[in-house]
């Protein structure tokens, strides 16, 4: 640690990035509670507990080292923050705090130490309710990345596609709010003060610290070669709660529905061709038994209808959120969020893995949906690319990409 100590950051980064991932969180209360992770010498931590919210944030900073510990105080006091940053000693994968402590977490690349999908299970007990979560991650940005580049990073740290990130961020149920590829010059940050430690540091003093030497030599070495095969993309996510219950019961449809599924759809899109489209997939072999679902009114009427039925994206099945529709006397009323949630929840125990949906962009994304063309995966005909979105629900199945194709009945 002792050729990283002093520096001003410790990963990839810089001010402008850490002011527009903020701005992508959306509102914050006036005062937020930060906990940032893996926090280093503090340089996120600082501008957030200035500027977060409408009167700085209350920052509690974790790292492990000491020294990048003492960093932070210093300049915390030095910048009159010293009220606003705490500087605690924890481990990020082992957090003292109960839940629903923080309304932003932050972590600027740090969650490599535990893992991201670990970061995103083990963080998310920790959001208060509307929360969010800030954390980036080392991707491949080419498809194929060269042995070169693999020689180095495969044994140290397993890379992944933004696509699959993205899969592991939906399973683990969050909202996307942003996605930022950070750049070059966030590198340059990091690594210009870095290299010229390197250049500057005397003979190691004994194999412990020429392994060191020896490996942050090779690492900007790799850059340097390699630079534009790998990269730091950061997220910006909140938990999707939607659909999780409320007043409306929710269960599969039974023969006793069909009349009254049908009549719903009818009265929801002012055409019967919804409805007509609900009655050709039931005789078709794309019906999957239990995925067609209702929301119960007072009255135990159909109050709203969610249908999932099979599709292929380049030959892999997959499954079609369509149609989903609702009252239009109950619109608003939250009973169209469960419904959508009940039947996502139906699939994802039954062991399906992809959902897509064409659906407006600002409803759909609360469930976890994101722009299917992140996972390379298109609509056989023109639609505004947010309005096509796709949903992982479980990221151990590798997500197609390619063309969907739609159950005959679509007529597509």
């Amino acid at each position: 640690m002792r050729l990283h100590r002093g520096l001003p950051r410790q990963s990839p980064g810089s001010e402008a990035t850490t002011r527009h991932l903020l701005s992508l969180c959306g509102p914050l209360p006036d005062r937020p509670r930060v906990l940032d992770l893996g926090c280093g010498p503090g340089p996120s931590a600082l501008l957030l507990a200035a500027e977060a919210g409408d009167r700085g944030a209350d920052v509690t900073a974790v790292d492990l080292n000491d020294g990048f510990l003492d960093e932070l105080r210093t300049a915390a006091a030095a910048r009159g923050l010293a009220d606003r940053v705490h500087a605690v000693k924890a481990d990020m994968a082992d957090l003292p705090y109960p839940d629903g402590s923080f309304d932003l977490l932050w972590s600027e690349g740090s969650a490599y130490n535990i893992g991201f999908a670990s970061a995103l299970a083990r963080w998310k007990r920790l959001l208060a309710p509307g929360g969010t979560l800030v954390l980036s991650e080392c991707e491949w940005t080419v498809p194929e990345p060269s042995a070169g580049v693999r020689a180095f990073w495969d044994p140290h740290y397993a890379l992944r596609s933004t696509a699959r990130n993205l899969a592991a961020v939906q399973a683990a149920g969050y909202q996307v709010l942003g996605v930022h590829r950070q750049p070059d010059s966030d590198w340059a940050a990091y690594y210009g003060p870095l290299g010229e430690r390197v250049a500057a540091a005397p003979e190691p003093a004994g194999p412990q610290a020429a392994a060191a030497l020896g490996f942050v030599t090779e690492e900007l070495d790799v850059r340097a070669r390699y630079g534009h095969e790998y990269g730091y993309t950061a997220y910006v996510l909140r938990p999707a709660t939607a659909g999780d219950g409320g007043a409306w019961p929710t269960r599969p449809e039974t023969a006793a529905d069909t009349a009254a599924v049908h009549a719903l759809n009818s009265a929801a899109f002012g055409t019967p061709a919804e409805a007509d489209l609900v009655d050709a997939l039931r005789v078709d072999g794309s019906w999957l038994p239990g995925l067609s679902y209702v929301a119960e009114g007072p009255d135990g009427s159909v109050a709203a209808h969610a249908l999932l039925t099979r599709c292929e994206v380049d030959g892999v099945p997959a499954l079609a959120l369509a149609p989903v529709a609702t009252d239009p006397a109950l619109q608003r009323s939250g009973a169209g969020s469960a419904v959508v949630g009940a039947v996502l929840a139906a699939a994802k125990e039954r062991g399906e893995s992809l959902v897509l949906v064409l659906g407006h962009p600002a409803y759909y994304p609360r469930f976890g949906f994101a722009p299917a063309s992140r996972f390379g995966i298109r609509a056989p005909f023109e639609v505004p690319d947010e309005a096509m979105m796709a949903l992982v629900l479980d990221d151990s199945v590798p997500v197609p990409a390619g063309t969907i194709t739609y159950p005959a009945p679509f007529g597509i």
